[in-house]
C-alpha cells in the first residue's frame, strides 16, 4: 500500500516531547450527560462571526440552524440540544473576554435524538456539483478540527486553474496527552474511509494518504483492515516527531514537497484534512448530522478521570469536567488544546467550541516557571525551529519593542507558534510567548480601527 511514497522520510528539524498518551489513548470514546445550559458563540471559527436567526424565547431542536454564515469565510452554527433560547448577548469566553453568543437551556423532557428533520435534508452527495457540496459544507458548520477552526468549506473553493491531485489526511496528532483522532480511527474506521471517498470524488483527486504517527499502531491496523482493496487510499505511518501534525511538516514527510512561505497546499495540488473534520463530514452526508457535538480528550496530572468524550458544542467546561470526577486538589492551570500550543482556561463556564480537541488540567510541578537565564546562543530553538526562522533573535527582538525589524527582516509572521524552540531553550526563555505578543502588537498596529483613533 506504500509505494507510492519513502517511509523513512521526515521534515526537517523538530523536537521529541514525551507522548503523555498513556492516560487515554486505550480508553473508549463515551457520551457526556447532556446538562442544562449551553453557550453557542457566534464567532468560534476563524473569519466573520455567524448571524443568529434566532430569537429569545424560540424554541430549536437539536441540529437545528440558529446562526446562518454571515460571508463566504464564515459557518453555520447548530443548536447543540432541543431546548429554549433564553439569551442572545454578550457571554465569557475561553480566554476571559466577552463574545456574543445565543444560549440554550435544554429542554428536561426531550429525548435529545438527533434526528435529521431538524435540518434542512441533505442531498445525496454522489449528486452534488462540487458547487452544491462546497455550499451544503458550509451549511454544516464543519470546520477544521484540529485546533484552528477554519471553515473547512473555504478548503474546497478550489481557484480556476487549479486541480487537487492529492487528498491528505491528518491523523498525526502530535501533541502530547490528546488522543481523540486516535480513538476516532479505532472505533469509527468505516466513518474515517468514508469521509475520504466523499472528499476525494468532490475534489477530483486521485488518491487519499492518510498519515498517522507510529506510536499509534492500532490506528493504523484498524484502517488497514477496513481499507478495500479498490480504494485509492494509502495508510502512511510517520516518524512520531513535533510538529509532525503542521500542514507543512506533513507535505514534506508524505510526499517530500516543499511549501513555500505564502502558498498553500492547493498550489501543490493538494488538500490537507483533519480525521475530525472526515468524519464529521461523513456524519452530515450520510446522517444530516451537522457539527454539533465534538470528541474531546480529558486529561492531564490534574484530570481525577481521564477519558475520550463525545461533548455537545456549547457545554460548559465545568460540567464536563465534573463529569470526569473533577479535578484535582493540586490543579494550577486548565489548558484547552494541547500543551504545546494550546490555550489557558480563563473561566471554567466558557463553553466548549468546534476547535476544542481536549482540556488539560496540570499541577503546579508542571506549571511552575523555571528560572530563566540569559541566552547563550546555542542555536538549539534554530535547530528545533520547523519553519527556519531564528526565534532566538525573534524573541530578543520581541522584548526590545522592535516589532516592525521583527518581520522586515526576520518574517516573524511567518512562525506558526508551535512552540518547538521554548521546549528545546535550556535558558528557559518563554519565545513562542515573546513571538506571540510581537505578532499581536504588529496585527494591531495594522488594524483599520487603531488608524482611526490615532
Amino acid at each position: 500500500m506504500f509505494n507510492l511514497f519513502s517511509l523513512g522520510q521526515s521534515f526537517a528539524h523538530g523536537v521529541h516531547p514525551p507522548h503523555h498518551k498513556e492516560q487515554t489513548e486505550d480508553l473508549p470514546i463515551q457520551r457526556v450527560p447532556f446538562v442544562n445550559r449551553y453557550v453557542m458563540p457566534l464567532g468560534q471559527h476563524i473569519g466573520i462571526p455567524a448571524e443568529a436567526i434566532v430569537a429569545v424565547g424560540d424554541s430549536v431542536l437539536r441540529g437545528q440552524l440558529i446562526a446562518s454564515s454571515n460571508g463566504f469565510i464564515s459557518t453555520a452554527l447548530h443548536s447543540p440540544v432541543t431546548g429554549k433560547v433564553t439569551d442572545i448577548g454578550m457571554h465569557r469566553y475561553v480566554d476571559g473576554s466577552f463574545k456574543m453568543a445565543i444560549e440554550i437551556t435544554a429542554d428536561p423532557y426531550a429525548t435529545q435524538q438527533f434526528s435529521a428533520s431538524a435540518n434542512a435534508s441533505v442531498k445525496a452527495v454522489e449528486q452534488m456539483s462540487i458547487d452544491e457540496f462546497i455550499i451544503a459544507v458550509q451549511q454544516s458548520g464543519i470546520v477544521g478540527m484540529g485546533g484552528a477552526a477554519f471553515p473547512s468549506h473555504v478548503k474546497y473553493a478550489i481557484p480556476e486553474g487549479q486541480q487537487i491531485t492529492d487528498l491528505l489526511i491528518n491523523g498525526a496528532e502530535c501533541e502530547p496527552y490528546l488522543t481523540n483522532d486516535h480513538r476516532l480511527m479505532v472505533e469509527r474506521p468505516e466513518a474515517v474511509l468514508r469521509g475520504c471517498e466523499i472528499l476525494r470524488k468532490q475534489l477530483g483527486a486521485k488518491r487519499v494518504a492518510i498519515g498517522v504517527e507510529r506510536n499509534k499502531p492500532e490506528s493504523i491496523t484498524e484502517l488497514q483492515k477496513h481499507l478495500a482493496i479498490d480504494m485509492p487510499i494509502d495508510i502512511v505511518p510517520l516518524e512520531v516527531k513535533y510538529p509532525q501534525g503542521a500542514e507543512k511538516m506533513l507535505i514534506k514527510s508524505i510526499y517530500n514537497k516543499e511549501l513555500a512561505v505564502g502558498k498553500l497546499p492547493r498550489d501543490l495540488g493538494i488538500a490537507v484534512n483533519n480525521i475530525g473534520t472526515i468524519v464529521a463530514l461523513a456524519d452530515y452526508f450520510d446522517q444530516g448530522m451537522p457539527l454539533i457535538e465534538r470528541i474531546v480528550t480529558l486529561a492531564g496530572p490534574g484530570i481525577k478521570e481521564p477519558a475520550n468524550l463525545i461533548v455537545p458544542l456549547g457545554t460548559p467546561i465545568r460540567d464536563v469536567l465534573d463529569f470526569a470526577g473533577g479535578l484535582s486538589e493540586h490543579t494550577r492551570e486548565v489548558i484547552m488544546g494541547g500543551p504545546m500550543m494550546g490555550s489557558p482556561v480563563a473561566d471554567l463556564d466558557a463553553p466548549i467550541l468546534k476547535g476544542t480537541s481536549g482540556i488539560l488540567a496540570f499541577t503546579e510541578q508542571e506549571t511552575a516557571r523555571p528560572q530563566e537565564y540569559p541566552c547563550i546562543r546555542c542555536a538549539r530553538c534554530l535547530d528545533a525551529c520547523p519553519y527556519f526562522l531564528n526565534p532566538s533573535r525573534l524573541a530578543l527582538l520581541g522584548k526590545a519593542r522592535l516589532f516592525s525589524q521583527m518581520q522586515s527582516d526576520y518574517h516573524v509572521m511567518d512562525c506558526v507558534e508551535c512552540g518547538a524552540c521554548t521546549y528545546a531553550c535550556p535558558s528557559n526563555i518563554p519565545i513562542v510567548q515573546h513571538i506571540r505578543a510581537a505578532k499581536d502588537n504588529l496585527r494591531n498596529l495594522a488594524s483599520p480601527d487603531v488608524e482611526k483613533k490615532k
